[in-house]
């Protein structure tokens, strides 16, 4: 009888899985399969379809725009997500604590975030324009600079001017994440270690940190992989200029599809898939989330 009973708890388990796993399938895995399987041909407009087999993933790997962009992807990637969780994690210290107006402090906090990347990007070229953007005026003003800052002409200047704009735009999504974290933390542990004679930073270190770690590395996964697939941003802020320095592995393949090169397109795509499937693996391992 224990044997039906549990038997029927495992049918009833599996019943209440099914609509994820129909969602997961119909939504996830069958078009990475598909965008996969295209990868495999020649799907290019106007010309017949022909099996390739890996011959555009060889291609890819020969490819000095791919690595570039990669490159790029990277390295804005690891760049945004530092700041982002670094910053973030002092902001959800600060609205943590009992300060006046908090409520309203953390509704504000959300602004950035619940802006439209495109209209923030739009702000943003506003902000960077050479004759009369925002950045240059209080520069002068200031009396950093002599003279106007061409911040979207240059490599690194566009690469840290999308940086800034990413920045200010996501860390608001750090910081409720790291927020919510923080207010599971039971306040008698804070109270305990105030009587002990610890201070701000031994307690962070001992207390906060730890407890904290779970949280904060769904919030850095979530963000990598975000960052990985950027293309808003760049699309309306840079074209991926100057001179394709700022092309992102979205845009770049996003560029092939619109030229009909589907096939090649497609295998940019599952690179880039692959890669933040990967660092995935590698959060996930780190965080021990396996159980093991």
């Amino acid at each position: 009888m224990n044997q039906g009973l549990k038997a029927k708890g495992a049918w009833g388990t599996y019943g209440f899985l099914l609509p994820l796993f129909l969602f997961i399938c119909g939504f996830i895995l069958l078009p990475v399969a598909g965008t996969f399987w295209t990868s495999l041909f020649r799907d290019v407009a106007f010309l017949p379809k022909k099996f390739l087999g890996l011959a555009n993933y060889i291609r890819l790997l020969k490819d000095p725009n791919f690595w570039r962009s990669a490159r790029f992807t990277l390295l804005f990637a690891f760049g945004s997500v530092a700041l982002e969780v670094g910053l973030g994690t002092i902001f959800a210290l600060l609205l943590n604590e009992k300060l006046p107006l908090r409520g309203w402090l953390r509704a504000a906090v959300l602004v950035p975030w619940a802006i439209p990347i495109a209209i923030s990007a739009r702000v943003w070229e506003l902000v960077y324009n050479y004759n009369y953007g925002l950045a240059n005026y209080l520069l002068i003003k200031l009396g950093v600079s002599s003279g106007p800052i061409n911040w979207l002409g240059s490599g690194w200047g566009a690469f840290l001017s999308l940086l800034l704009a990413d920045v200010w735009k996501t860390t608001p999504f750090v910081t409720i994440i790291l927020l919510a974290g923080l207010q599971a933390i039971p306040e008698e542990l804070y109270q305990q270690a105030k009587v002990d004679g610890t201070n701000f930073y031994q307690r962070f270190l001992k207390i906060t940190l730890p407890l904290l770690k779970p949280v904060l590395l769904v919030a850095i996964l979530f963000r990598t992989i975000d960052a990985l697939r950027i293309f808003d941003l760049v699309y309306v802020l840079t074209h991926g200029g100057p001179g394709g320095m700022t092309t992102s592995l979205s845009l770049y393949g996003y560029k092939f599809f619109l030229s009909s090169d589907f096939g090649y397109g497609s295998a940019v795509s599952v690179a880039c898939f692959l890669i933040a499937f990967s660092l995935s693996i590698l959060y996930l391992r780190m965080g021990k989330f396996g159980g093991d």
